[in-house]
């Protein structure tokens, strides 16, 4: 999926502080149905080393603008980001 402009999201953290993200990609997992977010942190964008974060998400049907994030909790899951990130390096150094 290639986004034109680069979709932003805010995320609050523990305490109720606000950050924007970048996403960098979202995939699905047909198997369990579920989909996942892959995002950087906006200020940390020109860094070498970017701070990546992955979160499961679910979006009500009917209101896109409802989303809800839950962090992942099984080393499956993580491994499938993992994956699924070092797919996307890839591509990203391909078109560079």
């Amino acid at each position: 999926m290639a986004l034109e402009e680069k979709e932003r999201i805010i995320i609050p953290d523990e305490s109720g502080e606000e950050h924007l993200f970048e996403v960098l990609f979202t995939f699905d997992v047909d198997d369990t149905d579920k989909s996942y977010m892959v995002v950087v942190p906006v200020e940390q964008k020109d860094e070498e080393e970017q701070e990546v974060y992955a979160f499961r998400y679910e979006e009500p049907e009917g209101n896109e603008d409802d989303l809800r994030l839950f962090q992942l909790d099984s080393d499956e899951e993580w491994d499938m980001v993992e994956e699924m990130l070092a797919t996307f390096s890839e591509e990203e150094e391909e078109e560079s």
